[in-house]
């Protein structure tokens, strides 16, 4: 079968003037190439044509650059989220770590206090934490980890590193439970130390941490900020210890006594280490005999006599 020829190709076609053309366009290109190898006129086209294109590709690229970007924003996102979480867990236990350290260094600077406190003491202390605190405003009681197996008794001292803290009034055989000096039902002996005056403090009827002073004489020399030490009477604290400090001095009801209110020496709500006081019993006895005396046994020949002290 006959391939039918193709009329609307003239550049080819079998006529003269098709030939010419190809001539011409012969031409045409012959020249631009010299003139592009001379003078690189067809550098300086394509350069403008594409300074005029490259916005089009812009803008044909656009939205891969878009997701490209988003895909890089995302995932630097995540990352950052990440490291963010990560630094954030890291400070959390640096920060746990620093207030460990904070509580370990005051625990040791309040069991130095009272190492101090249990050196100038010339009573037995035996050393005891708060396991337990009673919160109610007018029973105010702790609970100490010693017991009547650790050698406690009803009737001991209890104080801290900067005064009296309360008086055991119950005891088991691992534990311990002392009534705090602000308790309403505690009174304990004073002595002004200013001045020596002697009077009886009782837990604030508030429910505070405070100590009142009810029966002061009127004419008695007290001013606010006295200290009040123990006063040794009734047999439970021992003299000399701190109890508190005189903030507020007015007339009672009645007019015959001045009444004042303190504040306790001991940190009551604060303090995790206390002192349980006890009296260290002398021996009883004769003395020991004294050392033998006289000259040496190999200087003692025939009829010396070594004198000695007679055994009871």
């Amino acid at each position: 079968m006959a391939i039918a020829r193709n009329e609307t190709s003239p550049l080819f076609a079998d006529s003269a003037f098709g030939t010419l053309k190809l001539i011409v366009y012969l031409t045409v290109a012959i020249v631009m190439m010299i003139a592009d190898h001379r003078g690189g006129y067809i550098a300086r086209v394509r350069a403008g044509l594409s300074a005029v294109i490259e916005p089009v590709y812009r803008i044909a690229a656009l939205p891969a650059l878009i997701g490209n970007d988003a895909r890089i924003v995302l995932t630097d996102r995540s990352k950052l989220v990440e490291q963010n979480a990560d630094l954030g867990r890291r400070l959390m236990l640096a920060e746990a770590t620093l207030n460990r350290y904070a509580s370990v260094q005051e625990q040791n600077q309040r069991l130095q206090r009272l190492l101090d406190v249990q050196r100038s003491l010339g009573l037995g202390a035996q050393l005891a934490r708060l396991v337990e605190v009673d919160p109610g405003p007018f029973h105010r009681r702790i609970v100490l980890n010693v017991g009547s197996d650790d050698r406690v008794g009803v009737g001991q001292a209890v104080i801290d590193a900067t005064g009296v803290m309360g008086e055991i009034v119950e005891t088991l055989p691992h534990t311990s439970t002392v009534m705090l000096i602000t308790n309403p039902s505690q009174a304990i002996p004073v002595a002004i130390e200013r001045t020596g005056l002697r009077t009886i403090a009782r837990g604030g009827s508030g429910g505070g941490d405070t100590l009142e002073l009810p029966t002061i004489p009127i004419s008695a020399d007290v001013k606010v900020g006295d200290r009040l030490i123990t006063s040794g009477l009734g047999g439970v604290y021992p003299a000399g210890f701190p109890v508190g400090e005189i903030r507020t001095i007015s007339n009672d009801a009645t007019g015959l006594f001045a009444a004042a209110v303190a504040i306790p020496s001991a940190s009551l709500d604060r303090s995790g280490e206390v002192l349980v006081l006890h009296e260290i019993i002398d021996s009883i006895g004769p003395p020991d005999l004294a050392a033998p005396y006289g000259p040496p046994a190999d200087l003692a020949g025939d009829g010396t006599t070594t004198v000695k002290v007679p055994k009871p």
